[in-house]
């Protein structure tokens, strides 16, 4: 049974920086989102500042007002991914409002609550859970890599990004029901807060665990729900980028994970690693399908994110890319993945 819940996004709802809280409102088998606090944007419904629809998701100005709307509400979740995972003054102050109202805490980032010892106080004093998702594994519960992810005999694929906050999650989420719907029994390794809290039931969090298990935790999540679930894909949700510099990553989901097939979403209108010039430009997609190709994996589709585009220009580029690549280029948000569905059926069949 979902649990109810409201997310607080710090008057960040309108950029990637509540990516979290984004992902929460295209839906989750977890919670049920109630509502969002933003300070900035209250008044609205949450899908002016995703896609344009009508979600019937309020935005309200407080924890108090919230409260005030819904009859009950189990959670508040920090809804929102900021640099170095650190909870400003400002939510902080929103998390203590919201365990005196006797709300459970969400919380995925870095900065972990149950590392606050006033925030620990009060939790105890109003009876509530804090959630810290970061919050790493104890060493006995942590998997070295043993090689039995090369006994898995159905397709693994890994989406792949060319920088961060692409929409690697929303393509991997919506790749997994475009495949259930055409009747494809498909699974999701999970490797971020987010996916965890949409509600997949295998995976790990990548970036709180010891580098040495991470191929060992890959390898498990995948092993794991090829043995109990018996799908017929399993999707990599992937992280970060292959080359950027502040944490490249990917080469795991190949190697570790043993993906063969790759979906990779890039950004035609971003130029700069996160839009920080001093980090450097980002490649073409044509070396970045090189590179994973030197790995013994393919790039079989490209899912565009079309920031910085007018729709005529996306339309261009992805019209370019299909031609020169020869292979599906689709845009997800504006009209779903049902081309590269198509174009894994031959994959899955393969196997």
């Amino acid at each position: 049974m979902k649990k109810t819940a409201i997310a607080i996004t710090g008057g960040e709802l309108h950029t990637n920086y509540a990516k979290t809280t984004h992902g929460l409102i295209r839906g989750s088998d977890r919670f049920e989102l109630l509502a969002v606090i933003d300070h900035k944007h209250a008044g609205a419904d949450v899908g002016e500042f995703l896609d344009g629809k009508n979600r019937n998701i309020p935005i309200v100005a407080s924890v108090d007002e919230a409260v005030k709307q819904f009859a009950h509400i189990d959670c508040l979740i920090v809804g929102v991914a900021t640099k170095g995972g650190i909870l400003s003054a400002d939510l902080l102050n929103a998390i203590k409002k919201a365990i005196a109202c006797k709300l459970n805490i969400v919380n995925g980032l870095h900065h972990l609550l149950c590392e606050q010892p006033d925030i620990v106080s009060l939790a105890q004093e109003y009876d509530v859970e804090l959630i810290d998702i970061r919050k790493p594994k104890p060493i006995k519960d942590l998997h070295f890599w043993t090689s039995e992810i090369f006994n898995v005999d159905v397709p693994v694929v890994a989406v792949l990004g060319m920088d961060c906050a692409l929409g690697k999650r929303t393509a991997t989420r919506l790749m997994l029901e475009a495949c259930r719907a055409k009747g494809i029994k498909a699974e999701m390794i999970y490797t971020g807060q987010t996916g965890w809290m949409q509600g997949s039931k295998y995976g790990f969090i990548f970036d709180s665990t010891l580098n040495d298990f991470v191929s060992g935790e890959l390898e498990h999540a995948i092993v794991s729900c090829w043995k109990e679930e018996k799908p017929d894909v399993i999707f990599l949700e992937g992280q970060s980028g292959l080359r950027n510099p502040s944490g490249p990553c990917g080469l795991e989901m190949l190697i570790s994970g043993n993906a063969k097939k790759v979906i990779l979403v890039c950004a035609p209108g971003r130029q700069y690693f996160d839009h920080e010039p001093a980090w450097g430009e980002i490649p073409s997609i044509e070396s970045e399908m090189e590179i994973i190709a030197t790995f013994g994996s393919e790039v079989v589709g490209l899912a565009l994110n079309t920031e910085g585009l007018s729709s005529e220009e996306a339309e261009a580029v992805q019209s370019e890319l299909e031609a020169s690549l020869n292979i599906p280029v689709v845009n997800p948000i504006k009209e779903g993945v049902q081309r590269l569905v198509t174009a894994l059926k031959m994959t899955v069949h393969e196997n």
